[in-house]
């Protein structure tokens, strides 16, 4: 397959870890030019120093994705850097899983989701829009989730914000006439990155698995201690339960390495046994 990447000027945010260091990575290893953005310091560092090993192009810009100021710097440090944008991808996100009886201790932290999982996507959505459409030509590539899919107990707040961002994703791609690619992507359960890291309730992740639950937990306590079935473990095997977050960046990767007049417009990606019903 032709290279498409090769060349071109690619924001990423949440890119100090998870799916955003992984994609800054490959499109940096396929030639791309990576304005990698993120809050947090020591993990746009790791990720710098990772992509300047291996010879690629890359800058980090601090940013608040939350703060429509600070999105707009980072996309004119990318057009100073590089002369323009072709892709943004809006990864920047939380997931502060909880039921509404948490409110109390999830309050804050939902409020914090709404920021960031909506208002992040709207301002990274708007820091490239003109300097697209007036190029006649962009990609923006929006974080999406299963849990965006139908609400369930427990994914309530973040479920909604990624509900939105599929909405806001679409209406984009209405707008814009072609001027602007469009793609949706929906990770189903990935346990390896930050994300799960967010969760305030374990109960609230139930929603997921709905009447699957017992029989998935069932299965991840082995996972857990060992005594999985290997083929549980692999990605060779229909079986393969526990998904690596790898795989999500290839089909980002995937999106962006496509011509100009294709657009990979929504995404899924499984682990073929998982047992989630979203």
């Amino acid at each position: 397959m032709r290279n498409y990447i090769e060349g071109k000027s690619i924001i990423v945010t949440g890119a100090g870890s998870g799916f955003g260091r992984l994609v800054s990575e490959k499109a940096a290893a396929l030639g791309a030019n990576i304005t990698c953005v993120d809050i947090n310091a020591a993990g746009l560092e790791e990720t710098l120093d990772s992509i300047n090993e291996t010879n690629g192009a890359a800058q980090s810009v601090m940013a608040d994705v939350t703060q429509a100021k600070d999105m707009k710097r980072a996309a004119a440090k990318t057009i100073e850097a590089y002369g323009q944008i072709d892709v943004i991808l809006n990864n920047a996100g939380i997931m502060p899983l909880a039921l509404y009886a948490d409110h109390e201790k999830a309050i804050d932290k939902w409020h914090l989701c709404l920021d960031v999982n909506i208002k992040g996507v709207v301002n990274g959505i708007a820091c490239v829009f003109d300097h697209m459409m007036a190029r006649g030509e962009g990609h923006v590539i929006n974080m999406s989730s299963i849990f965006g899919n139908y609400p369930v107990a427990g994914s309530n707040v973040y479920g909604a914000t990624k509900a939105a961002v599929n909405f806001l994703s679409e209406s984009l791609r209405v707008e814009a006439h072609g001027k602007i690619k469009v793609t949706i992507v929906k990770p189903t359960g990935v346990l390896t990155t930050g994300l799960v890291a967010g969760i305030i309730n374990p109960a609230a992740a139930a929603g997921i698995t709905g009447h699957n639950g017992e029989s998935h937990g069932a299965l991840m306590s082995k996972i857990m201690d060992g005594s999985s079935d290997p083929d549980r473990l692999s990605s060779d095997s229909p079986k393969y339960m526990n998904l690596d977050p790898g795989y999500v960046a290839d089909q980002i990767i995937y999106a962006m390495n496509q011509p100009k007049g294709v657009s990979v417009g929504d995404i899924t990606i499984r682990a073929t046994g998982d047992h989630y019903i979203l």
